[in-house]
């Protein structure tokens, strides 16, 4: 299904979840209803996303912007996952489009596909459109367009789940644009031990590891080929690279790529950082 920066092929195994073939199978049913909703083309877009079906997700996307151009919804989630196929020129496009229609417009809840424990949504529209675009603007290594598109976020941003996940990628920008730990900690003094996270815990004990209140030896617990979490394994490596050993940065990106989770974000930045080495 989708190309790695490197050009080798990836592809998702078929989904064998019961809740993802059961809800994909529940949207494509609505999906096929006449007249379409555009609540039904868009969730179909995001069970087929769910279920690693990204590229059919684009196409019912594109059909939700033909027949309502100016609803950003479909914007944010195609941009989304343009991003997942390393199509980032794409994905910009798309997610500037959507920031340009949510100006003036009333932030709204964005609900789960996959609900948290607490079953309590903690993204909006708005600053899921602003993160990606952050995002998509980092993997091009464009940071100084990243730092906007993250600054925004952040001042859209509702939870303290939204402040810890925004915080990671301001301070590691700011990193890579050359700051200094102390001209970049000013972005970590909202962030403290005892904050209401409810699902981004990795992002939260990331901020805390650049605060130096999280010990390093504290920061990897599993090998990083098998270690399902590429956020911390990207964010670490990162810290290594921003703080001058390069070479112990190319060693943990170059195993992360070795892990299974390739649709993820700290997977992507891998890619995109170790293409950059280059």
């Amino acid at each position: 299904q989708v190309l790695s920066l490197s050009g080798q092929a990836l592809s998702s195994a078929e989904p064998t979840n019961k809740m993802i073939l059961e809800n994909l199978q529940s949207a494509q049913v609505k999906y096929m209803d006449y007249p379409m909703d555009p609540e039904n083309v868009l969730w179909y877009g995001r069970r087929l996303a769910y279920a690693g079906k990204f590229q059919r997700a684009i196409k019912i996307f594109s059909e939700g912007i033909l027949d309502h151009p100016k609803d950003a919804r479909f914007y944010r989630h195609r941009g989304h996952r343009y991003i997942t196929v390393r199509q980032f020129d794409k994905a910009i496009a798309d997610l500037e489009k959507a920031a340009s229609l949510i100006q003036g417009k009333q932030n709204s809840v964005e609900k789960d596909g996959a609900p948290n424990k607490f079953n309590i949504p903690v993204s909006t529209l708005h600053h899921n459109i602003y993160y990606h675009l952050g995002l998509a603007y980092y993997l091009k290594q464009n940071f100084e367009n990243a730092k906007i598109a993250f600054d925004n976020a952040y001042r859209v941003g509702t939870n303290d789940d939204n402040k810890v996940s925004v915080t990671h990628w301001r301070y590691m920008i700011l990193r890579r644009m050359g700051k200094s730990h102390d001209q970049a900690k000013h972005v970590l003094e909202p962030i403290s031990k005892d904050m209401n996270i409810l699902e981004n815990v990795t992002y939260h004990k990331l901020d805390l590891f650049y605060k130096g209140e999280v010990a390093l030896e504290d920061m990897l617990e599993n090998d990083i080929e098998s270690s399902k979490d590429a956020g911390t394994v990207y964010g670490l490596a990162n810290w290594y690279y921003y703080n001058g050993d390069k070479h112990k940065a190319r060693e943990i990106l170059t195993g992360l790529l070795n892990a299974k989770s390739w649709g993820s974000f700290g997977y992507i930045a891998a890619e995109a950082d170790l293409a950059a080495m280059k």
